[in-house]
């Protein structure tokens, strides 16, 4: 089945299509995807992942349908939480 993961920085965006089994987890897929090649700073075992913008919670045993996009998710710099609050006070 045809499977895909995706990983993108400001700057630069990678999707790399990979054809798995039936039954590969969602880390099985990050890993195959070889996408520390492109990005050497992700760290494979651990990046948070998502599919289709909702979050896995465990990508060791969630299984993938055909057609599904992981996502890797970048560390947030801020809670976004206090992006609002330093963009509300600086726009007061």
């Amino acid at each position: 089945m045809r499977v895909e993961v995706a990983y993108a920085l400001p700057e630069k965006q990678k999707i790399i299509a990979l054809e798995v089994e039936e039954g590969c987890t969602v880390r099985d897929a990050v890993r195959r995807s070889n996408i520390q090649v492109f990005f050497p700073d992700v760290d494979v075992e651990t990046v948070k992942v998502g599919i289709f913008g909702k979050a896995v919670r465990n990508a060791e045993e969630q299984a993938l349908k055909e057609g599904e996009r992981v996502e890797l998710y970048r560390e947030l710099k801020v809670d976004p939480k206090q992006a609002r609050a330093n963009r509300a006070a600086k726009n007061n």
